[in-house]
């Protein structure tokens, strides 16, 4: 795992990465946090996360994406359903789901250049060290990257 400082939206569009993930909840809201920016940015990934059924605990551990092409270059945002609700304190990281999604997306996009934030550990009040773990086993062999936020 490889581990910068910056912004995961600008670096990707700047073509440090081929595919980016953030972590969803199972209600097609993507109201905060890099999720609402992405929603802005990367309306597609958005279009995307509505295909899916609001509200479905199925849709834990499990992806969806959109394909963003600027000036020739592609770019994947995957939406990682990682927490079922986004309501309440406490953690609502889903530990078990970070492992299957992060499993899928070396399945689906191996040999890619990957890039993500601290997915579960902001407003989903997840432990970083642990899903930071989760992340190296399942992503291992692979050219994946840790961006710290750091605004301009």
């Amino acid at each position: 795992m490889k581990e910068m400082e910056g912004d995961l939206i600008q670096l990707a569009l700047a073509g440090e990465f081929d595919v980016i993930i953030h972590g969803c909840n199972c209600f097609c809201t993507m109201g905060a946090g890099i999720a609402l920016s992405i929603k802005r940015i990367f309306p597609e990934a958005y279009q995307a996360d509505l295909a899916t059924e609001a509200g479905d605990r199925s849709k834990l551990g499990t992806i969806s994406w959109a394909k963003h092409t600027k000036d020739g270059r592609e770019l994947i945002i995957v939406n990682g359903y990682t927490q079922y609700n986004w309501k309440g304190r406490g953690v609502k990281v889903d530990y078990e789901a970070v492992e299957q999604v992060f499993q899928l997306v070396k399945e689906v996009f191996t040999g890619k250049r990957i890039g993500y934030p601290a997915i579960g550990a902001g407003l989903a009040g997840g432990d970083w060290q642990k899903i930071e773990g989760i992340i190296k086993e399942a992503l291992a062999g692979e050219d994946h990257t840790f961006v710290k936020y750091k605004p301009k």
